[in-house]
């Protein structure tokens, strides 16, 4: 049975996927991504597989993230001039 908070984790995590793709700023994109991997690891709770959302929320939410920050730090912002 489909419950309403079932519901609203898919819903968010839809929106967390369209802002992802649309957003051109790299460390909003990890932070959005970071929390579609919480709340996909909450998806996989309610689904009953525990040891899938453990990792999900480890590697998804954690490892990955963090990668993903320290490359953004690693790397210079060059700004288009026009005109």
């Amino acid at each position: 049975m489909i419950t309403l908070f079932g519901v609203g984790c898919l819903v968010f995590l839809v929106v967390c996927a369209l802002v992802v793709a649309r957003t051109r700023d790299l460390l909003a994109a990890t932070v959005v991504f970071a929390a579609y991997s919480l709340v996909m690891a909450l998806v996989w709770q309610q689904l009953q597989s525990p040891d899938v959302a453990i990792t999900e929320a480890a590697l998804g939410a954690g490892i990955t993230s963090l990668l993903f920050l320290l490359a953004i730090g690693r790397t210079r912002r060059t700004e288009d001039e026009e005109g």
